[in-house]
């Protein structure tokens, strides 16, 4: 496809990339869905603030800020967890916009990842875990489901609700 588009003009070849860019988007995704869900046989001590801030590196939005906050020390698989954190990381970018405020703290239970955007209307909560289920033209829907397979390999559980400053709040108990 490559040579072809350096070859030829035509308005057929950009939509034939994208078409092959987004199958091999959901090759991936679903590779990672298959990877993740097994359970986690062994954990660590793993600091969520120090994987949120090296998850953040890798997440493409200058203009958007993380705030780390008293994020806890958890029993996890450090590799399981930043995929977490950059999935949750990256969905709040796509849904609350370029210039998001994204927090990670401390809960009662364990720990959350916290926005400022628009939040997800409280009927939509369980099924955005759901594999599939997208709100966006060029989502995969892989993103959150992959999330809460990750925290049910680690044994916790995972919740939607509103963050303090109207966004979406997904929380992970049973981490601590």
């Amino acid at each position: 496809m490559e040579l072809a588009l350096e070859e030829d003009d035509t308005d057929h070849l950009p939509a034939a990339v994208e078409a092959l860019d987004r199958m091999d988007d959901l090759v991936d995704a679903t590779l990672s869905l298959a990877r993740q869900g097994r359970d986690v046989e062994e954990t660590e001590p793993t600091d969520v603030g120090r994987l949120a801030r090296e998850a953040w590196a890798v997440v493409d939005a200058p203009e958007a800020s993380l705030v780390v906050d008293d994020a806890p020390t958890v029993a996890a698989d450090p590799e399981r967890l930043r995929t977490l954190l950059e999935n949750c990381l990256r969905n709040a970018v796509d849904h609350a916009g370029p210039d998001v405020t994204v927090v990670v703290g401390e809960s009662d239970e364990g720990f959350f990842v916290a926005d400022d955007g628009p939040g997800v209307d409280p009927g939509d909560r369980d099924a955005m875990f759901d594999r599939g289920y997208t709100t966006a033209d060029d989502g995969t829907g892989f993103g959150l489901a992959t999330v809460a397979d990750i925290a049910r390999a680690h044994g916790w559980t995972t919740s939607a609700s509103e963050s303090a400053d109207g966004g979406l709040r997904l929380t992970f108990d049973g981490s601590r």
